[in-house]
């Protein structure tokens, strides 16, 4: 359940439904297979997995929601081999060349009845409201996968407002001061960073495992380049890599936080889930608001 990607929307409207509330709302878009023809479908499953009961769970002011996706799994490569076979037994039984629009045709047709019989699989996003913040967290390595979760949301609802964070500050113009000289406070450099030119078909540099503070670094910087991401750990609990779209990317939370969980002992997965989404959500809200805090604080326009 530790989030490891951050997709970062703030609500425009206060949020004002208690977790059962919401629990109630969602109970329409419920996780549901694939039926016919259907390549994917979307829908709301239990955050605490075969031990829930609600849609929903609150902890610290929180509600988490849990969306589950099953995909149809069609390889390409299987629809074009039968299509290869039957445009060889067309060419041959008819002694005619096969156009590109019965190409088209054919293979829609080779679709339509492998479709239903196509294996499934499904993965799980989980997102967090954090209410008293007016936060919406996404746990997505994309944009787009969180938007997924984010429509649903507003299908459920009928409405659901929220703008991606917008800072006062250009994220990549703090995080390569940072390397120019020094982190904020609390934070301290990783091994990894990408680099880019100003200009549209400028270069990249990318570096993994390589340290960050020597003249290599400055020599990209002083060229002109620009950080778009840079990989770093604060106050020894967690490492992440901030990138300049203010999204954070393989987050991992330090071994400090995990025994704080695991000293508490607990007798059911629910008191263990609960506890790990107890202090996830706290230390999340502080080191998104000093994140906030050091890019110029959020654009509200």
């Amino acid at each position: 359940m530790w989030f490891k990607n951050l997709q970062l929307y703030r609500l425009t409207d206060k949020f004002s439904l208690s977790a059962e509330q919401l629990h109630e709302k969602l109970l329409e878009n419920t996780t549901k297979p694939c039926q016919g023809l259907d390549t994917f479908t979307l829908g709301w499953d239990f955050p605490l997995g075969r031990e829930g009961e609600l849609l929903t769970h609150a902890v610290n002011d929180c509600i988490m929601v849990c969306m589950r996706r099953h995909d149809r799994l069609l390889p390409s490569t299987v629809v074009r081999e039968i299509l290869e076979d039957k445009v060889a037994e067309i060419q041959r039984a008819e002694s005619r060349p096969v156009r590109r629009k019965e190409k088209l045709q054919l293979k829609d047709e080779i679709t339509v009845d492998l479709m239903p019989r196509a294996f499934t699989r499904s993965t799980l996003t989980y997102a967090y409201i954090d209410v008293h913040k007016g936060w919406v967290i996404v746990d997505a390595a994309s944009a787009k996968k969180a938007e997924d979760l984010l429509s649903l949301m507003r299908e459920s609802l009928g409405s659901f407002k929220v703008k991606p964070f917008e800072v006062n500050q250009a994220p990549s113009a703090i995080l390569t001061d940072w390397l120019r000289q020094r982190p904020a406070k609390y934070f301290e450099l990783g091994d990894e960073c990408e680099l880019r030119d100003t200009l549209e078909e400028g270069g990249i540099v990318r570096l993994k495992r390589h340290g960050l503070e020597g003249d290599e670094i400055q020599v990209h910087l002083q060229a002109g380049k620009i950080v778009v991401k840079l990989a770093v750990s604060w106050q020894d609990k967690l490492n992440c890599v901030l990138a300049d779209d203010v999204s954070v990317k393989r987050l991992k939370f330090l071994d400090v936080l995990q025994e704080q969980v695991e000293e508490q002992g607990f007798e059911s997965a629910v008191e263990k889930f609960d506890a790990d989404f107890a202090i996830m959500s706290l230390e999340l809200r502080a080191f998104i608001q000093q994140l906030v805090d050091i890019y110029g604080g959020l654009n509200r326009d």
